[in-house]
């Protein structure tokens, strides 16, 4: 950010060109943003208390404004944060207060939880809110909190915070700003951008922020989606790391009352000053973490700096992702990602099973369906027991020659193999997505439901598995449920169970798990 009202001035005025598509010349007292500039995890800023408050009616009845791609009104935003700025200068603090929100009109009205917020986790503490990881449902509006649902701004606890590096699929920028001290906070957003084009178009919109930088996975090759959620946010005691199944808008985190998400959340203490972890002594946790970084092209700055945070709370967890495209070579990447790096995963936790030993259990919470067929559940299922992907690939890729005297022995081996993974999957696996009338019944309706995504085609597929869907209800009734989960256990030891956020993302690129649309008779994306 510019360091006097004067450079804000002109901030001002470069937003306002930019916003208006304007070709006036630029003010030459502009900073731009220059590619030397260090960002890292290791940055701690001043916390401007005032920052990130925003007009006190609903996100919902906000006038509509010019906008690019990214949905950010420009002008209001620099009008807004400079308001701000110059109201510090001259008055106190107000108080914070808890918002008090009336019903909305509508199952689409949005309540509005930024202004008068109550921070749950004070600026200052010592006390770390999840030192051993934890699973939390996303708050939702009109439904009683309990203790196990989190609101974005209790992720995200502004005060504090240095810097956030968010990836996402959809975004809602300007309302996401809305609940970041921008003064104070640097940021890099992880997004997809198909082409050259789009890219530039991204950069023109946000090259009035400063403290933004804008980060773009390839989409080269196979890869044509971007769908990973992933957050690392830096503060002066620790990291947090972040995996949700929201987006950003404010739908997927509670805002409208209609739509149920999850997130995991791990805080990772900061290391005395000087001190630093080589990636060889870390977690496989954290090994895995910045070998996703490095596939997502994040700057390698900000992936030195996570070796300054202690991983050792995550020596029993495990980063399961999925990168896109082919995956070959003397090291066998294709090992680290995909279902191939959730048996790996699985295999490291020492929780690997087999066939020939106890059979597994596995319930699958999911808002996309796909073209299932019982030969890809079969090899989830065998990621389950710890198999990284090789069995499967063997099965498919061997041949055996007929003139081979034990031909028709191990053909025949080769078969009772296959039958019984799949009599196991076919007893074992359970799919939870919502009927078509628990959308309907939901507050939303299925005008609300286009994230939640099938197609008939699939379901009337002869190889699809019916057998294996069941009915998908949140136990807040109404909301429909955006989670993805999977939970595997034991048989007939049922009561050991293990627990994997598994998250699709770019998986669904090339194995065509999760694709749009919804529920037959709508459409829309994940």
């Amino acid at each position: 950010m510019a360091s006097s009202d004067s450079d804000e001035d002109y901030e001002l005025k470069r937003a306002i060109q930019l916003s208006l598509q304007s070709h006036h010349s630029e003010a030459k007292s502009i900073k731009p943003k220059t590619d030397h500039e260090v960002i890292n995890l290791d940055s701690d800023g001043e916390t401007d208390p005032n920052e990130g408050q925003v007009m006190d009616q609903p996100l919902a009845a906000i006038p509509a404004a010019p906008t690019g791609l990214l949905g950010l009104d420009r002008k209001a935003m620099e009008q807004e944060r400079l308001a701000r700025k110059r109201k510090a200068s001259i008055s106190p603090p107000p108080m914070r207060k808890v918002a008090r929100h009336a019903q909305p009109a509508s199952s689409t009205a949005i309540a509005d939880t930024s202004t008068g917020y109550q921070n749950e986790f004070p600026a200052g503490h010592t006390n770390l809110a999840f030192p051993n990881g934890a699973i939390k449902k996303t708050w939702a509006f009109g439904y009683p909190r309990q203790g196990d649902d989190i609101k974005l701004e209790e992720v995200l606890q502004k005060n504090d915070l240095s810097l956030a590096v968010l990836s996402s699929f959809q975004w809602d920028v300007e309302w996401l700003l809305r609940k970041i001290n921008t003064s104070s906070t640097q940021l890099v957003f992880v997004m997809q951008a198909d082409g050259q084009e789009t890219k530039a178009q991204y950069e023109r919109e946000t090259a009035a922020m400063s403290n933004l930088r804008l980060c773009f996975p390839s989409m080269e090759g196979q890869i044509n989606c971007m769908h990973s959620k992933l957050m690392l946010l830096s503060y002066p005691t620790h990291l947090r790391v972040a995996v949700p199944t929201a987006n950003l808008v404010s739908y997927d985190w509670g805002e409208t009352g209609i739509m149920e998400n999850n997130v995991f959340l791990i805080d990772l203490p900061r290391l005395p000053a000087g001190q630093m972890i080589k990636e060889a002594n870390m977690t496989e946790f954290a090994k895995d973490l910045i070998y996703f970084l490095r596939a997502m092209g994040l700057d390698q700055t900000i992936i030195d700096s996570t070796h300054h945070f202690d991983f050792s709370p995550t020596k029993d967890l495990a980063f399961v992702h999925t990168v896109g495209g082919a995956h070959m070579g003397d090291d066998e990447p294709w090992r680290r990602t995909g279902y191939c790096g959730l048996g790996r995963a699985v295999s490291q936790l020492g929780l690997a099973s087999g066939i020939d030993k106890q059979h597994l259990s596995i319930d699958y919470i999911t808002s996309s369906v796909g073209s299932l067929n019982l030969d890809f559940l079969s090899a989830l299922y065998l990621a389950a027991q710890g198999d990284d992907g090789m069995k499967d690939y063997n099965w498919r890729s061997t041949t055996l020659s007929k003139r081979d005297k034990t031909y028709a022995v191990l053909q025949k081996q080769k078969a009772d193999a296959q039958e019984e993974l799949r009599r196991q999957v076919e007893e074992g696996f359970r799919i939870y997505y919502p009927s078509q009338d628990t959308v309907r019944a939901s507050k939303g309706g299925p005008q609300n439901g286009g994230t939640i995504c099938f197609q008939r085609k699939w379901w009337e597929s002869p190889t699809f598995p019916q057998d294996l869907m069941r009915d998908c209800r949140s136990r807040r009734e109404g909301l429909l449920m955006h989670n993805k989960v999977r939970r595997r256990r034991l048989i007939p030891e049922s009561i050991v169970g293990h627990c994997f956020r598994f998250c699709f993302d770019t998986l669904r690129c090339s194995l065509e798990l999760s694709l749009s649309p919804t529920v037959p008779g709508n459409k829309g994306s994940v």
